[in-house]
């Protein structure tokens, strides 16, 4: 599937990003029912088409909340989304979560390029001072990402998922500003 609307908001080298609108609602729709990331995420719910669509509606109007597709510029197909959430101004903080939705667009580095731009901007133009995600301790490639990336890990939530029969450690991770302008803006 490709994107009708080619339209960039955040641009990298191989990827960029754009808003999900409300008329992506059916592929949106079709992204949530991937049997390996609804295990990598925690996803238990099912969703109606009209839930999606109200959602979306929601987020267009959730001044907290930035949701985007990753889309691949070579071929303007969507990967994937990103989200900055429970975005804070009054104490500069946000939290961050990513899904690539295919397992044949995992480990190609579609990922960690989305969450470089999402921090760029989040550090960059929101003037954000810290960014947090959790991660289930299965999702052993995400937490090697997110350390690569900068992420340093805060804390375990013991047995915070239940999921398939048993339950799952979430580990905390946040990156701060002077984190990732030390990383990725020192100058030569």
């Amino acid at each position: 599937m490709t994107t009708k609307n080619t339209y960039s908001w955040l641009e990298g080298d191989n990827v960029y990003l754009r808003p999900v609108e409300v008329e992506d609602s059916e592929a949106y729709y079709g992204t949530l029912y991937n049997a390996d990331v609804r295990r990598l995420t925690g996803t238990k719910e099912a969703f109606s088409k009209h839930q999606v669509t109200h959602h979306l509606e929601a987020k267009g109007l959730d001044s907290s909340s930035i949701l985007l597709w990753i889309i691949r510029k070579d071929t303007n197909e969507p990967i994937g989304d990103i989200e900055l959430q429970d975005i804070n101004g009054m104490n500069r903080s946000a939290g961050i979560r990513i899904a690539i939705h295919d397992h044949a667009h995992q480990g190609k580095g579609h990922g960690s390029e989305a969450l470089r731009l999402m921090l760029d901007y989040a550090f960059g133009i929101a003037n954000l001072h810290r960014v947090e995600l959790n991660v289930f301790a299965y999702n052993e490639r995400a937490i090697h990402v997110y350390k690569k990336i900068g992420f340093k890990q805060e804390g375990v939530q013991r047995d915070a998922l239940f999921y398939n029969h048993r339950y799952y450690d979430s580990i905390l991770m946040s990156m701060l500003e002077d984190e990732y302008r030390e990383m990725y803006l020192q100058q030569p």
